[in-house]
This record gives C-alpha cells, structure tokens and sequence, in this order.
C-alpha cells in the first residue's frame, strides 16, 4: 500500500512518526511520502518537504505569506497525484489540512485524520467539512469523542501518543545529565518557547528576564532542532543561560519548574510531572481576533482536559516579568502548592487513556485498507 503523510509541525512529526513506524511493520510493501520532519523521515517516509516551510502562525502572518502558500499547495497537490497513494494521512495542522482534504476527496483519495483539528475551541463550523471530506478521525482528547457525538460523527479516541514516547524511553541520571551538557550542579528551571520562530522571538525574550531573580537556579533553554543556534544567540545575548537542543525529554526529567508557550509542551511537562507555568504571546492583531473567535475557558492542553484552572496561564500583556516571579516562586517554594499540582497532575494521566495510541491508529488505517 502507498501512504501520503502530512504533518506541519514538530509535534506531528513526532506522532506521524510513531505511526509510520507501526505501519512498516502491518504492512510490509508499505510505500510511505509525504511532508513532515526528520523524525517521519528516520521511520522510513520519503520526505518531499520540510514542516519548517509550511509553519504560519496567525492570521496576520498567514496573510503576509499568501503567496507562499499558494505554491506550498499546489506542490504538495502536484506530489500526491504523482505518488497515487491508497490513503492520505492528516497529522493535526488543521488550516493547511483541512483544505487538502477537501482537495484530496474530489479526487477520489481516502482520507484519514490524526489528532482532530481543535474545533470544540473555535471554527466549530469546520465540522461540516469534517464530516463531508475525511472517511476516519482518530482524536487523542477523552472529550473529543463526546464532542463528535453531538454533530452524528463517529471518531476513535486512540489515546494519547505522548503517553507511549515517554514510557517508551529511559532517560538520563542528574549526573549523566549534567555532564552529557556541562552543566553545574544547580536545580534547573526549563524554559520551553515553542517551535516556530515567530513564538520563540515574542516569548523567550520575555522569559529571559526572570532568569536574575533566581540566582540559586540554572535557567536552560529547550531548543528545538530545526532552529539555528544563531538565532537563539542574538535573543539570549550576553545572558548566561544555556540551548539545549533536542533533548527536551531529559531536560524536563531534570528540572524543578517549567515555563511553557502554549502548546503540546504543556502536555509533555505535565507528563513528567513539572510544576510549570503556560505562556502565550502573540501578535497584537492576531490575538484580538482570536480572542473573539475562541470558545474554550483556557488555553493549556492541561487545563482543557482537566477542565478547572491547573496550571497557571499568563496571556498577552499578563505574560511579564513580575507576574513570572510571583508564580514562579510559589511552584519553587510552595510545598502545598507543588504537591496539589503533583496530584493533578495523576488524575489527567489517567484521563488520557492507556498506552498504544500509535499502534491502534495504524491498525485501523490499516484495517480500512485491506
């Protein structure tokens, strides 16, 4: 069988990953092409283009790169119809995914969707889309398939994949660590700006200044892989406060508190149990349209499936220097408040369902196919 993959970002990446994977071994003539990162890459998908050049964030920005876009789709068309897959995988990424699939099903190619489009938070209209264009939704939130009942659309809530790749690994000692990157032996503090560089030139710098008020921690930076180092440098300048790149997972291992930009990263600190606060930033324009659009009470994943107020989340003009240290020093400091998280933070672990999220998504890509 021939499987076209489309994952924008790194998160989807790193799931479509773990499914292709799974594919390779159901099927063992599987042909797997698509867009995506290293990681779908290194599990044995031909790679036609980089998620690094499809990540708009905003609608401004999406606006500003119009043209841009354009010729993403129509490449990306032009590849699927010369690679003639049995099925298009989605992976998330829902305003480039969703017009593919619209595309792809006047085609006549069976479409599959990973990880649904966040429409429970806004667009709830994109629904009729769904439901129009996409034969199977596999969603990895227990409230999504409840969500979907209510518009007559049937979904597999496949659990979450995060769960899987982080029980999966085995991870670095504190001394291993440290010396794997030259690290003191100080507490550390992670600070998680997210993947793209628009959200990582608007968040770091803002983070960065909290890293003076706590001098008996260790600030270190989670890079992400497909960011040059020089860009962080010309952030960070003078600071002394450390890139680690692509070892997120041991560094949130090792580290006592967490600052995060909104995102899958909320999920994965919760997951390793780190006391952590939520950050957001965006453009001033952007953000006063999608305050306008977005339905949900909270923006952490953590937060969203708890439904109750878990995690701090510091938002636009909230997102500042004092308000950082007040929270911060209460997840350092505030034993009661550290151990309240802890047990939250179990409670969402069993809401997320049990291992074999990937492998049960390909099973039932699979099982349509044969």
């Amino acid at each position: 069988m021939k499987y076209y993959f489309i994952a924008g970002e790194a998160s989807g990446d790193l799931h479509a990953s773990k499914v292709i994977a799974h594919l390779t071994t159901l099927d063992l003539t599987a042909k797997m092409q698509g867009v995506g990162g290293n990681l779908m890459e290194d599990a044995g998908m031909t790679l036609t283009e980089h998620y690094k050049n499809t990540s708009f964030m905003g609608f401004v920005e999406v606006l500003k790169n119009l043209p841009t876009i354009f010729d993403l789709f129509a490449r990306i068309k032009k590849d699927i119809l010369q690679f003639k897959p049995d099925v298009l995988i989605l992976v998330d990424y829902p305003g480039f995914n969703l017009r593919i699939a619209e595309w792809a099903f006047k085609q006549n190619i069976k479409v599959h969707y990973y990880i649904s489009p966040q429409i429970w938070a806004w667009k709830e209209s994109r629904i009729h889309k769904i439901k129009a264009f996409i034969d199977s939704m596999f969603v990895i939130l227990p409230f999504e398939k409840e969500f979907y009942q209510k518009w007559d659309y049937n979904v597999d809530f496949v659990g979450h994949p995060l769960i899987d790749e982080i029980h999966e690994r085995s991870f670095l000692s504190e001394s291993e660590f440290n010396a794997k990157h030259n690290l003191p032996n100080k507490p550390i503090i992670a600070l998680l700006p997210g993947s793209r560089g628009q959200e990582i030139s608007r968040v770091l710098p803002i983070l960065l200044t909290v890293c003076g008020k706590f001098k008996a921690h260790q600030f270190i930076i989670a890079g992400a892989p497909h960011i040059e180092g020089k860009f962080y440098e010309t952030i960070i300048k003078n600071q002394s406060v450390k890139v680690i790149v692509d070892d997120t997972y041991n560094l949130l291992n090792q580290s006592v508190a967490a600052l995060v930009t909104s995102g899958t990263a909320t999920l994965e600190t919760a997951l390793f149990k780190v006391p952590q606060i939520v950050c957001y930033k965006g453009n001033s324009l952007s953000y006063q349209i999608g305050k306008k659009l977005i339905k949900v009470k909270y923006i952490s994943l953590v937060n969203l499936i708890m439904d109750e107020l878990v995690v701090a989340e510091l938002i636009q003009d909230d997102l500042n220097t004092e308000r950082l240290v007040e929270e911060l020093e209460l997840l350092i400091y505030q034993e009661s408040k550290i151990q309240k998280l802890q047990d939250k933070y179990i409670e969402l672990i069993d809401k997320l369902g049990n291992q074999g999220a990937s492998k049960k998504t390909a099973e039932l890509i699979y099982a349509a196919l044969v």
